[in-house]
């Protein structure tokens, strides 16, 4: 089961990574943007510490590294555009309400290498992370833009 909050886990990945005398690239690696293969770690919760290894001993000197954690002005913002949507359910608005538990919480955690033309990636979430980027995509999707009626340039 996957904690609450990352960042422990973030420590323990910076100090293993250095610990194997690699470098860090604090950079997000967008899978849909580069061609990438995840690592599955199945049951294993430290199935980061292979990937690491593997990388070791691929070669490489340095893994990327990004983290994400949940600023108030962020989440307050969320709300904002939810409140306003027009096709937002009060259930949406109630969990994302609910997110405010997780102010200051490390959500997201993705390491990363290349090799030979391919990035390998790792990536780890809470349950509440992945409960805010569907409200993100969701506010996103129906961001409070009136479908049909008609737009500024459009009125007579």
């Amino acid at each position: 089961m996957t904690p609450d909050d990352l960042s422990g886990l973030k420590d323990d990945m910076i100090a293993f990574i250095e610990g194997h005398g690699l470098r860090r690239f604090h950079g997000y690696v967008d899978y849909d943007e580069v061609q990438a293969i995840m690592w599955k770690t199945g049951d294993n919760t430290d199935g980061w510490k292979d990937f690491v290894e593997l990388a070791k001993s691929s070669g490489v000197p340095f893994l990327t590294m990004d983290s994400w954690t949940l600023k108030r002005d962020e989440l307050e913002e969320l709300i904002q555009r939810l409140s306003n949507a027009e096709y937002t359910n009060d259930e949406d608005l109630e969990d994302a309400r609910w997110l405010r538990t997780y102010v200051g919480k490390t959500g997201f955690v993705q390491l990363g290498w290349a090799y030979q033309g391919s990035m390998f990636l790792y990536e780890t979430s809470s349950e509440w992370y992945d409960r805010y980027q569907r409200l993100v995509e969701l506010a996103e999707d129906f961001g409070g833009i009136p479908i049909d009626e008609p737009g500024p340039d459009e009125e007579d």
